[in-house]
């Protein structure tokens, strides 16, 4: 079994594209929600946030040819994968298109602008927004496959759209594969667009904020007096490698992988379960051959939902106890669903590089139903840490965990 490495990171968000502006955010308490006033036109959609990514515009040297198969979803996994590359220094590297390079990534869905046009015909018998490429901007695996085709590799194609945890079961899947000697490096992460689709799946349970007229104290996760998710948009992409192929061709280090854990509740498609996801949990330990108290900080789901709060710190108390540190970066970008796994990885990382992990804005008093956990809160948490641990949970009762570590 080989060692995973990390050496490429990056990500586009609604709060910026690299982490000195990310931080800089983070420090300065600030969050990327609004009020959306075109979502007015939907009457019975009761949430009009979100968190959208200002002024994304397709870099000039991509080819109309390459954009031809992308909706936004796709643009943005491609923008946050050409950046990863750069990050690792192998995006002139021809080596990525002999076979050695695969990708794992996916989304909560394609782009919905071909779902609304392939809907228009079936409502209206119309083909008018319809052509050869609709199909596969819409497809569920479109980030995945036009992140392969447009840096033309030739290794695994690994689709992981599973809702919330598509990005942290990329970045899994694409570390077995390079653990077991499958692949030598892999991209992997996720992406979502932003659509009010989105909104109204959560709308729908009684899950999204509605506090449209303060916008910046939502969402607040783990906090007592949250009231439901904001959905966000982003990309998020790591490079994984066989740690012997980076050191053979001198690569910068930002980590180390050594656990991942998957599993599901096999219960109930929306309802968390807090006893399969501290399994998850365990799972990655276990693959990692660490005990519990090797983990000094969890980044947690926290979505700022009841149940999935509540869940979600009751198995993290049960494994770990309440001396462990949590905090939840969608505080201030909202559930970006497909990306959050990885651009959450990707902030784990450079917390543990930098010996800085953020609060989660909003949370002033932890719900009572909450376990007993140290949330960070208020401000930055300075220390220094080995390892870190990454979890994500979805619909369908799927559960993620990544530990990282510290690269000395």
């Amino acid at each position: 079994m080989r060692r995973v490495v990390v050496t490429g990171m990056a990500g586009i968000s609604a709060l910026g594209e690299d982490w000195t502006t990310i931080e800089a955010a983070f420090n300065s308490g600030r969050n990327a929600v609004r009020y959306m006033p075109d979502w007015e036109r939907f009457a019975d959609l009761n949430t009009k946030l979100g968190a959208p990514i200002p002024d994304f515009v397709a870099p000039a040297h991509w080819t109309r040819k390459q954009l031809r198969s992308m909706g936004r979803v796709s643009q943005l996994a491609v923008y946050a994968a050409e950046r990863a590359l750069l990050d690792a220094g192998l995006l002139e590297d021809a080596t990525i298109s002999d076979g050695r390079m695969g990708v794992a990534c996916g989304s909560s869905t394609g782009s919905t602008a071909e779902v609304r046009a392939f809907g228009n015909m079936l409502l209206n018998n119309v083909t008018d927004d319809l052509n050869a490429n609709s199909y596969v901007r819409m497809m569920p695996h479109t980030a995945a496959a036009n992140v392969g085709i447009f840096f033309g590799l030739k290794g695994r194609i690994i689709p992981t759209s599973s809702a919330c945890t598509s990005g942290s079961q990329g970045i899994g899947y694409a570390y077995e594969a390079v653990k077991y000697g499958r692949q030598a490096l892999m991209l992997a992460g996720g992406a979502e667009e932003l659509c009010p689709s989105e909104a109204i799946v959560f709308d729908a349970l009684y899950a999204t904020s509605q506090m449209n007229q303060t916008p910046q104290l939502t969402p607040r996760p783990y906090d007592k007096r949250r009231d439901g998710l904001v959905i966000g948009e982003g990309a998020g992409m790591l490079v994984l490698e066989d740690l012997d192929h980076a050191v053979a061709r001198g690569a910068r280090i930002h980590a180390e992988i050594v656990g991942f854990g998957s599993n599901s509740d096999g219960s109930h498609v929306t309802r968390p379960e807090a006893a399969t996801m501290r399994v998850a949990m365990e799972l990655a330990l276990r693959d990692a051959e660490l005990a519990p108290e090797a983990i000094a900080y969890v980044n947690g789901h926290g979505t700022a939902t009841e149940q999935g709060d509540i869940a979600e710190t009751q198995a993290t108390a049960a494994l770990f106890g309440s001396r462990m540190s949590i905090s939840s970066q969608k505080s201030y970008l909202g559930h970006t669903l497909g990306a959050c796994g990885a651009l959450e990885s990707w902030f784990s990382i450079e917390m543990l590089k930098r010996d800085r992990y953020s609060p989660t804005l909003n949370l002033t008093e932890p719900d009572p139903l909450c376990a007993e956990l140290d949330y960070i809160m208020g401000g930055a948490r300075i220390a220094s840490n080995e390892y870190v641990m990454n979890n994500n949970f979805a619909f369908g009762g799927i559960n993620t965990s990544l530990i990282f570590r510290r690269w000395r």
